[in-house]
């Protein structure tokens, strides 16, 4: 089993998690709770990405929690982060977890330095001592306990308000730590809602974020009936609560591209994601583009805006027959195919 750089180096340090209640949250991709589990005395997940909570949720021996919040009881005592792209989510995680599990958890930090890993230090500082205690692979292994009692988490407190100006309409926004795009206008959403022809029917707005995409959909055709999904639940959550700023009804849920939407779509409109952690990724949006077509109504049309450099038009062409494109700037093409 081959297992990611932070994993590596965790697995050196198993010591540290004997006979212990092991939490696992963050930016974990493989399956080293797996190899954890035997030499500690439980393992549980607490994911907010929904394709890793998939993987997860059929195994009896390791129980997993997925959401944007843990609200579950455990018996935890110890956490182990994986480090997230974004420093504002770990913060987000750390205090969310600390505040669940209290006073007296140990926690092990593992991430890759150009993650900004070495953050933990000065974020940990409040609650207790930490240190790192080993490096390897570009990466570092830290151990500290919490030694303070943790400030309650209310969730609301860690919404970013903005607002979205968008042909003489206001949208509001709120969007927590880790969302795309977090706390402000993307340039390439704002090219694909100024190319979007008039929306009608069942609209499936794929990789939703903060419901930026959705929710201009929506003020703009007000009878559509809109689908919004995400792969994570801080994007599911930060939707909601901005469909609900604006008075705007959708129905927002997690899939895994098409794992959990309903068929017959008249339009896909997309902004879809290509990073996953700190390294690209495209499968999730290869998927998107191979299988529109039988999720689209006859003459049902795709439409995403991308980066230039992303080679997407040959695997629309696969998938239609033919891939136009729309409008383009100097970093972001608008394609669409119709099926």
């Amino acid at each position: 089993m081959s297992y990611s750089a932070p994993s590596q180096i965790t697995q050196r340090q198993l010591a540290y998690f004997e006979g212990k209640h092991v939490l696992i949250a963050g930016e974990l991709i493989d399956d080293f709770p797996f190899e954890l589990a035997k030499h500690c005395e439980s393992t549980s997940i607490f994911t907010t990405n929904y394709s890793y909570y998939k993987q997860f949720a059929e195994h009896d021996s390791i129980h997993c929690y997925f959401g944007s919040e843990l609200t579950e009881t455990t018996n935890a005592d110890m956490i182990l982060l994986y480090w997230p792209k974004a420093k504002a989510e770990a913060e987000y995680l750390l205090t969310m977890l600390l505040a669940k599990l209290g006073k007296s958890t140990e926690i092990v930090v593992v991430g890759e330095n150009r993650s900004g890993v070495k953050s933990i230090e000065k974020m940990f500082a409040d609650f207790g001592p930490i240190n790192k205690f080993d490096s390897a692979r570009r990466c570092s292994f830290y151990w500290g306990q919490c030694t303070e009692e943790a400030p309650t988490f209310n969730q609301q407190d860690w919404f970013k308000e903005y607002q979205v100006e968008f042909e003489n309409h206001t949208i509001e926004v709120r969007s927590l730590p880790g969302v795309f795009s977090h706390g402000e206008f993307d340039k390439g959403s704002e090219l694909l809602l100024q190319t979007l022809p008039a929306l009608r029917g069942h609209v499936l707005d794929f990789g939703c974020g903060a419901g930026v995409i959705g929710s201009v959909m929506k003020t703009i055709n007000p009878k559509i009936h809109l689908d919004m999904v995400d792969i994570s639940a801080l994007a599911i959550a930060s939707s909601i609560e901005t469909l609900k700023a604006n008075n705007l009804e959708g129905c927002v849920f997690a899939s895994d591209v098409y794992s959990d939407t309903k068929e017959n779509y008249q339009f896909i409109v997309s902004n879809p994601p290509f990073h996953a952690g700190l390294k690209t990724h495209y499968s999730s949006t290869e998927e998107l583009l191979e299988k529109a077509p039988q999720n689209l109504t006859h003459e049902g049309q795709l439409i995403l805006v991308a980066n230039s450099f992303l080679q997407y038009p040959p695997i629309i062409e696969k998938a239609f027959g033919e891939c136009l494109t729309l409008a383009k700037n100097n970093k972001f093409k608008i394609y669409s195919a119709q099926k």
